[in-house]
């Protein structure tokens, strides 16, 4: 019986909860049958345990496989949402979902759903904000860390919602400077403030030309853990809202940003990422920046409490727990 808890052990200790699920019970061990119960993501899992558990006659009838084919979709439908490690709104954040974000929908608990993205990161979000389905194709980004919705074409008229850089958007038309755009709520912002798809730079020294420019939008957004947007972002969230405004996707921390980046040397390219290891962390990534040329960079730090420029060389303490740099545009 000890060797089996070890073996479950193991494999919870090494499960990434962000992408992956494993809570496996023993429930009972009789004539070398073991009767397990828990949650896995998937079969492959399930597979693995029998291979791992040689032997032994496995009962998983209480096991819960929770992603078998194509499961339910959803999307956000609020202009803003968390997502949290567990179901409730007492968790730290772990990201943040922007109006229209996909979901897949693996599990239920009272008010909340455990999902995944695109990308295969999961957490439980809150149902009541999110709608059956997908969202409308966007045809534009948001561009402004936070931008406000009018009920009319004047700076003047009320705020029906707000909009978060990133978010995709349908634009219905357009009059004197203004969009009317369709998301969670219908209104007006700013054209100026928009984006289209079809716009995206494609040649790679118009997307280092555009980062350069869109990393000055949010300079002095405040620091937050799991923040992804103008009212708060992490050195992560900044990165990847940053990429995703040229149309490129990168996973969500940094230390994921770190293992699926091609690795770079000086001299540098706007648009590179610069990555930091600190000691106090389980993570082997726990930091990461955008260049803007040379050793210049911008991040979203808690020592600046928010997002600003840095030189790396005049930097001793970011130089110290430097680990090298990545990127997803070269």
């Amino acid at each position: 019986m000890t060797d089996i808890q070890s073996t479950l052990d193991e494999l919870t200790k090494h499960t990434d909860k962000r992408t992956s699920v494993f809570e496996i019970e023993i429930q009972e061990l009789k004539n070398h049958s073991l009767t397990l119960s828990g949650r896995l993501l998937d079969q492959a899992q399930l597979d693995e345990l029998h291979r791992l558990l040689p032997g032994l006659k496995l009962d998983t009838d209480l096991v819960r496989i929770l992603s078998r084919g194509a499961g339910e979709r959803v999307h956000v439908t609020t202009n803003l949402t968390g997502l949290y490690e567990r179901p409730t709104f007492g968790m730290p954040l772990s990201s943040e979902l922007c109006y229209g974000t996909e979901l897949e929908v693996l599990d239920q608990e009272k008010h909340w759903v455990l999902t995944r993205q695109r990308d295969g990161y999961l957490g439980w979000a809150y149902r009541p904000y999110l709608g059956e389905g997908l969202a409308p194709t966007p045809s534009h980004l948001v561009l402004a860390p936070a931008v406000e919705v009018r009920a009319e074409p004047d700076a003047t008229s009320e705020v029906v919602t707000r909009v978060v850089g990133g978010t995709g958007v349908v634009v219905e038309t357009t009059q004197d400077g203004w969009s009317h755009i369709a998301a969670n709520k219908a209104g007006w912002i700013p054209s100026k403030d928009l984006r289209g798809i079809a716009d995206l730079p494609q040649a790679v020294e118009e997307k280092h030309k555009t980062i350069l420019e869109d990393s000055k939008r949010m300079t002095g957004v405040p620091y937050l853990w799991g923040g992804t947007s103008g009212n708060g972002v992490d050195c992560s969230g900044l990165a990847r809202l940053l990429h995703r405004w040229i149309g490129v996707e990168i996973p969500r921390d940094a230390d994921m940003q770190y293992r699926a980046a091609k690795r770079v040397e000086a001299p540098f390219e706007v648009g590179d990422l610069f990555f930091f290891a600190e000691g106090d962390s389980k993570r082997d990534i726990t930091h990461v920046g955008i260049c803007l040329g040379g050793w210049r960079m911008v991040h979203s730090s808690r020592v600046n409490n928010g997002v600003y420029t840095d030189d790396l060389q005049q930097r001793k303490s970011l130089m110290d727990i430097y680990v090298g740099a990545g990127s997803f545009l070269r």
